[in-house]
């Protein structure tokens, strides 16, 4: 996860609530991606290592354990931009233009300047961050597949250019929830101002929901709504007790309750996901030796694991 800004409740539904349950089920690796973070951000960095230390707070507090995963900083593990060498005198370019997000993201963010090979060439960054650890499964939202499909051609081409089985082909873990509505009805994200924080305090994600939208064709208390195009609806779908939602969509529906009454009870929901995570986190934000020895010790040892891959890479290409 790149350490690119707050974290958000999209985040923890797309992500992290999957996490704590892989790091149950296999041996998992969690790191904070701040070389991939200078992709697109690589003329503003004086937020990287803030963003990377409040990541790891945020991780903690949802959940995710350092005595079950390996949580460590992408940077302090050197094998990866070995590996991302390697890889990338392999790799055709063909192959890199073809992504969808290079294109896509080229227009998003026209006001920057993309045209650079760190840009063009991080998906095989991402191929060597998997590969490294010969991982045989990663956990991504859909829009990841064709970074995870690239990964898995490379895998391939080195093993038939250097006749080897060492890479195996990672397979996806696909989450439960890889989006979230935002406060606008889009895709909840940091870049649309439209999201509701793990950070915030109680009243910041009252104010959000208070003015966030509803269904725009419900002027008044007493029209009838429609929970279909209401993204407080959606927001309910995934917070809310299964066995309340009959009660909120038929209420709106009969203008039986008004949006405030709505966003009332959405605002509880969310307390019961919030509250815990809070309550963490202000355990944790003020223990910086802490968060900084959990990373440390992480990329410890991750980098013993990475170790092992790049020796055998290196015997298989004979350098």
């Amino acid at each position: 996860m790149q350490p690119s800004g707050r974290l958000h409740l999209g985040n923890l539904f797309g992500a992290l609530e999957n996490w704590k349950k892989l790091q149950d089920e296999y041996d998992s690796y969690f790191f904070v991606a701040d070389w991939h973070a200078l992709s697109t951000g690589y003329e503003d960095t004086g937020s990287i290592r803030r963003y990377a230390f409040e990541m790891v707070v945020d991780w903690l507090a949802a959940g995710i354990d350092p005595k079950k995963a390996t949580i460590f900083v992408q940077s302090r593990v050197k094998d990866h931009a070995v590996l991302h060498l390697l890889l990338s005198m392999i790799t055709p370019v063909s192959w890199l233009e073809r992504v969808p997000t290079y294109k896509d993201q080229q227009t998003q963010l026209s006001g920057k300047d993309l045209s650079t090979y760190g840009f063009l060439g991080y998906p095989v960054l991402q191929a060597a961050d998997i590969l490294i650890y010969r991982a045989d499964f990663v956990p991504v939202g859909i829009d990841q597949l064709p970074h995870l499909e690239l990964t898995r051609e490379i895998a391939r081409r080195f093993n038939t250019v250097f006749k080897t089985t060492l890479f195996p082909e990672p397979a996806h873990l696909l989450t439960p929830f890889p989006k979230l509505t935002g406060l606008d009805g889009r895709k909840m994200s940091k870049s649309y101002q439209n999201a509701i924080y793990l950070s915030d305090s109680e009243k910041e994600v009252w104010e959000k929901l208070r003015t966030m939208v509803t269904d725009p064709a419900r002027q008044r208390r007493t029209d009838a709504g429609n929970p279909d195009v209401c993204p407080a609806f959606d927001l309910h779908k995934v917070f809310t007790q299964k066995g309340k939602l009959p009660e909120i969509d038929q209420g709106c529906r009969m203008a039986g309750i008004g949006c405030i009454d709505c966003k009332k009870i959405l605002n509880e929901s969310l307390k019961g996901v919030l509250d815990p995570i809070r309550e963490e986190r202000e355990k944790l934000i003020g223990q910086k030796d802490k968060i900084n020895a959990i990373m440390e010790t992480g990329s410890q040892s991750a980098s013993k694991e990475a170790d092992k891959t790049l020796e055998l890479v290196k015997e298989a290409m004979k350098i």
